[in-house]
């Protein structure tokens, strides 16, 4: 077990994730080895663990000092995370996660919804041990409800080449920087701030998880399979149109259209030409901007940030530049 190489140049978070990695895995306590070990090879298998890190630098901002709970509260939040992603998996009839073979793939998918609902459980479980009010108990809740809002939308939405750039955000809102915004905002609740000044952090986490959710599917259209970890342009098969392709849509539907229209029965070469395309009608390079703009608004109110984090207002802005300017 190891925290990803990225957080190697910033040693006391590097010392936190892994501290967090610890009890994620302690904290499974099951008597079936094949969901136990699939967990555990899930939690290992090599995530950004971007999510706690957040919640640990927000954590910064407050005036209480209790490195257990925030810890908890941090590894709270990436069993969240990481039961969607099994999920996600199961739905979506994934093989491959971050270069690995899926749960589902490698056991089947019925170990792979009950280790969703297990750690689902253990979130719940640190979450109600070591959060100080209802109100963080709560937000997980809603944001459950926002994730699957986002789920059920992107599902209502596939195949639809009339997909508007609105119902994307609406969207991605939801299954990606929810967690992003719950991060920051319990970060910093959780540890003495204020609700509104918690609120503010929030903000800034959903800044963040929408411009990391439109770089992701960027990266569709500009890597490889072996270096994003899934199969390139899976999602256009599936028929989960993302920002490049809706903005490529707009400039000149009539272009996209013969192959789209194939839907699950897309060829490899009709996907190349999908992919040539949207980067030719400028969906990339559009996608790209947005990105930016949701990044630019998100450091702008990191830099308002009040300085008694230490260097925290520091370590936020290199790691959020790090994150969506990266390229894999």
């Amino acid at each position: 077990m190891s925290v990803h190489p990225m957080w190697g140049k910033y040693p006391t978070l590097y010392t936190e994730l892994t501290s967090v990695l610890d009890l994620m895995e302690h904290s499974i306590q099951i008597s079936n080895k094949d969901i136990s070990t699939a967990i555990l090879t899930m939690i290992n298998a090599g995530g950004k663990l971007l999510r706690p890190a957040y919640l640990l630098l927000f954590s910064q901002f407050g005036s209480q000092n209790d490195p257990e709970k925030v810890t908890a509260l941090a590894a709270s939040l990436e069993m969240l995370h990481t039961a969607s992603l099994i999920h996600d998996d199961v739905v979506d009839e994934s093989t491959l996660r971050r270069g690995l073979p899926t749960i589902q793939a490698h056991f089947d998918k019925k170990t792979a919804v009950y280790a969703g609902d297990y750690l689902f459980v253990c979130c719940f479980k640190l979450l109600s041990t070591y959060a100080s009010s209802l109100k963080s108990v709560q937000l997980n809740v809603s944001g459950m409800e926002k994730i699957l809002t986002g789920e059920m939308g992107q599902m209502a939405s596939l195949y639809n080449t009339n997909m508007t750039v609105k119902q994307y955000l609406q969207n991605i809102s939801g299954k990606t920087a929810e967690l992003f915004a719950l991060s920051c905002f319990i970060g910093a609740y959780e540890n003495g701030t204020s609700e509104a000044f918690a609120k503010k952090c929030g903000k800034i986490g959903e800044n963040i998880g929408i411009a990391f959710q439109i770089l992701d599917d960027i990266l569709d259209y500009t890597q490889q399979a072996d270096n994003i970890g899934k199969p390139v342009l899976l999602d256009v098969r599936n028929g989960v149109y993302s920002l490049p392709l809706i903005y490529a849509l707009q400039k000149d539907a009539p272009a996209l259209l013969p192959y789209l229209q194939k839907k699950e029965q897309m060829t490899d070469e009709d996907v190349r030409m999908v992919h040539s395309l949207v980067r030719k009608l400028g969906g990339v390079a559009q996608a790209e901007e947005a990105a930016q703009k949701y990044t630019d608004t998100a450091l702008q109110a990191i830099r308002k940030l009040p300085k008694n984090g230490g260097n925290t207002k520091q370590l936020l802005l290199a790691i959020t530049q790090e994150l969506v300017t990266r390229k894999n």
